[in-house]
């Protein structure tokens, strides 16, 4: 009798270990799963982000470009190292100008309506919100249309054809 009882033993043991390292495989899995999932979200989260700064800067910049698309109004320029999109502005008679710039990691707008030869510079501008590196360039088509592009970043930019360049521009 001492024998069959000796003898269950070690087997109920192992019955109750089986369950119980069954559980933990299923514990680790879970928080592995979850870890897992978490840095997933997070990417996906950081994507959205960045493309969202991206877009809302080319949205702006583009829906400012279209307000200003008058004949001879639109230029770029390099003030002090930094491209500049500067927009020209007529009323009564004077000239006033709105320039679109990165400056510091910034997208900035100087929207001071202020006047053609008021001395302001880049440091004057008000911070818009963060982006990456801005440049503006113009080509010029053989049939005399101006193409304006805005690269913003890397993979992210713009090509606008300015109203302004058709015949007889826009008004």
């Amino acid at each position: 009798m001492a024998n069959a009882k000796a003898s269950k033993r070690p087997s109920q043991g192992a019955e109750q270990l089986f369950p119980a390292l069954l559980f933990f495989v299923f514990l680790i899995c879970t928080i592995f799963t979850i870890l897992i999932g978490s840095r997933v979200y997070e990417n996906i989260r950081g994507r959205d982000n960045a493309s969202f700064e991206t877009d809302t800067a080319l949205a702006y910049i583009t829906n400012k470009i279209r307000q200003s698309d008058k004949q001879d109004a639109i230029e770029v320029r390099d003030i002090d190292g930094c491209s500049v999109l500067v927009m020209l502005s007529h009323y009564g008679d004077t000239d006033y100008e709105t320039w679109i710039y990165e400056s510091g990691g910034q997208l900035k707008l100087k929207e001071l309506f202020s006047r053609t030869d008021s001395g302001l510079s880049v440091d004057d501008g008000l911070d818009i919100m963060d982006c990456q590196t801005l440049t503006f360039s113009i080509e010029e088509s053989a049939g005399g249309a101006r193409i304006l592009t805005v690269s913003l970043g890397g993979n992210s930019e713009a090509r606008l054809l300015l109203r302004s360049s058709r015949e007889g521009g826009a008004s």
